[in-house]
């Protein structure tokens, strides 16, 4: 091998060597590391998700205890109100403590009351307990349409500080320079479009949970209006 063959050899390991930092200081990058350079909006779009997922958290514990019933409870409650034991059914729709056993319980105080007045008492508690279910819902919407808008906002103004620094660098305009804006600009803009979609789906299975539990209580009021209605023995 010559001198010449050799020289060629050379420059290519001395390229390599100029490459080989640049592509570690881009892959030794993180998602924290990026979030820090989304500026003080990614701070809004933090709280967001994390109140997004507490809701989501807490929510589902409420529906899942919520949707816990005793299968023999309304049978229970049929025998006790046939039998005359007014109190006793109503004591037992304290102790089960469930939107289903409110609702019930709520209906037998209105006992002797035209069928009318009863089943809109029933109703009305049908009412606050959805609306129980329902707590922190339109904090999830709000999110799922606000993070994105949040997020576009970080756009605009990563775009107007890009543009500010290439205005001041003048013929001096470099690629660090304007680094910043854009960074601010993309990263702001993935981060809402984040937290937008968590809390739309957790918006939406939460909305489905809460349909099904709502199918529940539609059921059980039947049953007991059923019960009012059946002939003495």
């Amino acid at each position: 091998m010559n001198l010449l063959q050799i020289a060629p050899v050379q420059d290519t390991l001395q390229q390599l060597q100029q490459v080989a930092p640049a592509v570690e200081t881009q892959t030794t990058m993180n998602a924290l590391d990026l979030a820090f350079k989304g500026g003080w909006l990614m701070i809004v779009l933090l709280v967001l998700l994390l109140l997004s997922v507490y809701v989501l958290i807490e929510r589902t514990l409420v529906i899942n205890k919520a949707g816990k019933e005793d299968n023999s409870f309304m049978n229970r409650i049929k025998d006790y109100i046939l039998d005359g034991k007014i109190e006793t059914a109503m004591t037992l729709c304290r102790n089960t403590n469930t939107p289903s056993a409110r609702m019930v319980e709520k209906g037998i105080s209105r006992l002797g009351r035209p069928t009318a007045d009863v089943m809109s008492a029933i109703e009305n508690q049908g009412n606050i307990e959805i609306s129980k279910l329902e707590k922190g819902l339109p904090l999830l919407a709000t999110t799922a349409s606000g993070a994105p808008m949040i997020g576009f906002l970080g756009t605009v103004t990563g775009m107007v500080k890009a543009f500010m620094s290439m205005a001041s660098a003048g013929a001096n305009v470099d690629v660090n320079i304007l680094s910043t804006g854009i960074y601010e600009a993309l990263v702001t803009t993935v981060g809402g479009l984040i937290v937008g979609i968590i809390a739309m789906f957790a918006y939406n299975y939460l909305t489905t949970r809460i349909k099904g539990i709502v199918n529940k209580l539609e059921m059980r009021i039947m049953e007991f209006m059923d019960i009012l209605n059946e002939p003495a023995v």
